[in-house]
């Protein structure tokens, strides 16, 4: 995809908000978001629309989320690097889920590993860790019991095990950077604000089966890396007002939007297989909360308040500008109706729960000004120059490693064509 593209998509001209967060993202349809296209909106650091948020509430539940939560930092970095290459013989985990899924059939097959799977500078990488990754990474994608043959698994198992092998290089490299408590405290308050509720945190540290001192341990470990690896790209990254107009101006086009709206929401779960009385129970406490924003309540602090959609309490239910094609069609429709200004009348319901919805402004198609998007323009451009670095970085790093694997070489037939 070219740089014009990769824009577009990163920033999406769908939520022009300056807000740097990793999501999980569910897309309205499944099938028109390829894989490589979210990863190019996580590496970017662009945020998902959070109304499609039912895929991150299902692994807010899993172990692995957590513990991916707790390495956010370091886990984009090598993200990003990841992302950028543009060919690889190991295709992306969701995908191969996803089209083991749709064609059905037997039960996973069994695949045979070798005990280590691979060892970096000597440091060995056991089978069961990399099993346990793998089961992980399944169960964290609702798709446990996918069933795989035995080359879609040797696929997801080169994919994870690429991630574990340049974990361990970055992190005996960042080895000797120092991380603060405060530094600590402050990355757990962020990961802390994406939850509904302090109880509701300390619910799923529960149900992880991890202690407050593992998962302290793993913060400072994923600020490690990322300041060692921030310390790679450190007065490389800079990007200048010229070189943004001069990319602005060679893709002018493609800064052209459809009709927008910008609007906030608070939305009241409904599990797909809610009974009629817990759909009820939503309903009434969208209703409640319509009752209060009539009175003249903060809508913002309203949202923070009784929102479930994960990540509401940052952002006071703030979704900024979409396309109607953005967003589900129900969602969409009462969002385009109102009057700028105005909150719903009624409960909107999409298959997310009840959502009530305040359209804070408007924009009629046409084309963004260099003005408009010149700050998020520079903070792609430096995002790329930094991606590039990171992937020197990572060759080099393993040029210089000795790396040794005993998983089989993927077929020809796994190999993508040049």
């Amino acid at each position: 995809m070219s740089k014009k593209g990769e824009f577009i998509l990163a920033l999406g001209k769908v939520n022009p908000q300056g807000v740097e967060q990793y999501r999980i993202e569910c897309p309205k349809k499944e099938s028109a978001v390829t894989e490589k296209t979210k990863k190019r909106r996580i590496s970017a650091g662009a945020l998902v629309h959070p109304v499609q948020s039912r895929g991150l509430t299902t692994n807010l539940m899993t172990k692995r989320f957590l513990t991916l939560l707790s390495i956010i930092l370091s886990a984009g970095l090598l993200h990003a690097q990841n992302s950028s290459s543009k060919s690889s013989a190991t295709p992306d985990i969701q995908k191969m889920i996803s089209e083991a899924v749709a064609k059905g059939g037997a039960s996973s097959s069994t695949v045979a590993l070798k005990d280590p799977v691979a060892t970096v500078n000597g440091d060995k990488i056991s089978r069961a860790d990399l099993e346990k990754a793998f089961t992980e990474a399944l169960a964290a994608s609702g798709q446990a019991n996918a069933p795989l043959t035995a080359d879609q698994k040797m696929q997801g198992y080169r994919q994870i095990l690429d991630g574990m092998i340049m974990e361990k290089l970055v992190d005996k490299q960042a080895a000797a950077v120092k991380v603060d408590q405060t530094e600590i405290d402050a990355q757990l308050a962020k990961i802390k604000s994406q939850f509904p509720s302090e109880e509701v945190f300390q619910a799923e540290m529960k149900k992880s089966g991890l202690t407050m001192d593992q998962f302290a341990a793993n913060l400072s470990k994923s600020i490690r890396q990322s300041k060692w690896m921030q310390s790679q790209v450190a007065g490389k990254d800079s990007v200048t007002e010229a070189d943004a107009k001069k990319f602005y101006d060679a893709n002018t086009k493609d800064f052209t939007n459809p009709d927008l709206v910008k609007a906030s929401h608070i939305l009241f779960r409904t599990a797909p297989d809610a009974t009629a009385a817990q759909q009820k129970v939503a309903e009434n406490k969208a209703k409640a909360a319509i009752v209060r924003v009539n009175k003249g309540e903060a809508f913002d602090k309203l949202a923070s308040e009784l929102s479930e959609e994960p990540g509401a309490a940052q952002r006071g239910g703030d979704l900024g500008y979409f396309p109607k094609d953005k967003m589900v069609p129900e969602f969409a429709d009462a969002a385009f109706a109102q009057k700028v200004g105005t909150a719903s009348v009624t409960p909107v319901k999409t298959k997310f729960g009840y959502h009530v919805i305040k359209v804070t402004d408007k924009k009629p198609a046409g084309t963004e000004s260099f003005d408009d998007v010149k700050p998020k323009l520079i903070q792609f451009l430096q995002a790329q120059k930094r991606r590039d670095i990171f992937k020197g970085v990572m060759q080099e790093l393993r040029q210089a490693a000795k790396i040794e694997s005993t998983l089989p070489a993927p077929s020809a037939s796994m190999v993508p064509a040049k």
